[in-house]
């Protein structure tokens, strides 16, 4: 398949100082990195579209960058990760999740520590549709202090026959993170979950 035709893409920044408790000493840093492109196999049912994925993943290695840039340019502050999809409503769920490898590897092979899976959700939707995309830590799922989400969309995206394409990174945990749980310091590393 050709490589994906790019109609739009933003980086959303958000720097968080405190959630109403006192101000955080170093802010949590958060981005979402989105990307509109055409949806290849809209208005149609095509059985074979794993192929999409291979065409994807410079997309996805670009877009990680992008993020890591947006955070300051160094792959060792990022703590928190996830992936998501908005499918325009002439595609399906699962033309989303061919977004799971070429998003999620991107983002692992620029962050070393980062043996967890990456977070994902997905959904159909028109312009304006907003999505939470999901974020654990990076290294082990289990660190609660870095479970959260991003809110993103944009207002023109996604059109019926295209998809838009998300990645989130953050530089730690919530700013006011106090329901116990393994620590991000006493994290192993050894398995992606402790």
């Amino acid at each position: 398949m050709p490589e994906p035709m790019i109609r739009k893409t933003a980086i959303l920044n958000e720097t968080i100082w405190h959630e109403g408790g006192p101000v955080a000493a170093t802010p949590l840093r958060r981005a979402a990195c989105m990307t509109v492109i055409a949806n290849p196999f809209a208005g149609k049912y095509v059985e074979d579209i794993a192929g999409f994925m291979e065409d994807l993943k410079p997309l996805g290695a670009q877009m990680a960058q992008d993020l890591i840039d947006a955070l300051g340019g160094d792959p060792t502050l990022i703590e928190g990760y996830g992936k998501g999809a908005i499918v325009g409503t002439n595609g399906e769920l699962e033309h989303g999740a061919l977004w799971h490898v070429p998003g999620g590897y991107a983002m692992r092979e620029k962050i070393a520590a980062s043996n967890a899976i990456v977070p994902s959700t997905k959904k159909i939707g028109g312009p304006g549709t907003r999505l939470d995309v999901p974020v654990t830590h990076t290294n082990a799922s289990y660190v609660r202090s870095h479970f959260d989400a991003m809110e993103v969309g944009l207002s023109d995206g996604p059109k019926a026959d295209e998809i838009l394409l998300v990645l989130v990174m953050t530089t730690g945990p919530r700013v006011h993170a106090r329901v116990g749980g393994l620590a991000a310091k006493d994290v192993k590393g050894e398995d992606g979950l402790r």
